[in-house]
């Protein structure tokens, strides 16, 4: 068999495992109930074509859970995921950051050290829902007013973050991606690439805030106020 041929049969077999272990990846550790159930934010895409849910229980109560997503972000206490991939190689935070507590519905996560990408803050209920979206074109990551007309070829995904109070004083972390993406072709990048690697970042962020949640109250920790004042951190349209 030439080298052409034995890399086309890796691929297409490669492609063909990932295929089917996809289903499982886009649902891990999520029941029946919350696959097929509604979520915050579900209806701020209608048009998604795309859909992930997964879920983990903590073993301490919202309250103790929901500290750590409010104050995420590139520039504030991190992802809690793979910090070499998503943060550059600097640690998440592993404390309570007073200056961060404070989210409203308009204000921005940044995504990128340099601040040209970000997730707006999309829904918000304290210890309930946290729904971030992420409007994006394509090939630029350029945000764009999701309010407005979409660029000709763009990204626009949710991102969305439901606790459950369960019996015992725990908490179920239910996470669900929607997106939509132009042009069309581009979805298949995201079911061999996207999913795959969502799924190696969500099942990181779910272990890293799980133990921190778990491991019980820490001292308040203290940072500067991020640079941009909060009621400065409204995205701007374009």
């Amino acid at each position: 068999m030439s080298v052409l041929r034995k890399c086309i049969v890796t691929t297409t077999l490669g492609a063909a495992a990932l295929l089917a272990v996809r289903p499982r990846l886009l649902r891990w550790g999520a029941t029946d109930d919350e696959v097929q159930g509604p979520f915050p934010g579900d209806g701020l895409i209608p048009d998604a074509r795309g859909q992930s849910t997964m879920a983990v229980t903590i073993d301490a109560p919202p309250g103790a859970v929901w500290p750590w997503l409010v104050q995420m972000g590139f520039d504030r206490a991190g992802w809690y995921s793979w910090d070499r991939l998503d943060r550059g190689g600097e640690p998440s935070a592993e404390g309570i950051i007073e200056a961060w507590q404070r989210l409203e519905v308009g204000d921005r996560l940044n995504s990128t050290r340099n601040a040209e990408s970000w997730f707006d803050v999309a829904e918000i209920e304290p210890e309930r829902a946290l729904v971030l979206r992420a409007s994006l074109g394509v090939p630029n990551p350029r945000p764009f007013d999701p309010a407005g007309p979409r660029p000709r070829f763009f990204s626009d995904s949710t991102w969305a973050f439901r606790l459950e109070p369960l019996a015992g004083n725990a908490t179920r972390l239910a996470v669900r991606t929607r997106g939509v993406v132009r042009p069309r072709a581009m979805q298949l990048v995201n079911t061999l690439v996207w999913d795959p690697a969502h799924w190696i970042m969500q099942t990181r962020q779910f272990a890293g805030i799980k133990r921190r949640a778990e491991y019980g109250p820490r001292p308040i920790a203290t940072a500067p106020v991020p640079s941009v004042p909060h009621d400065e951190q409204r995205p701007t349209p374009g």
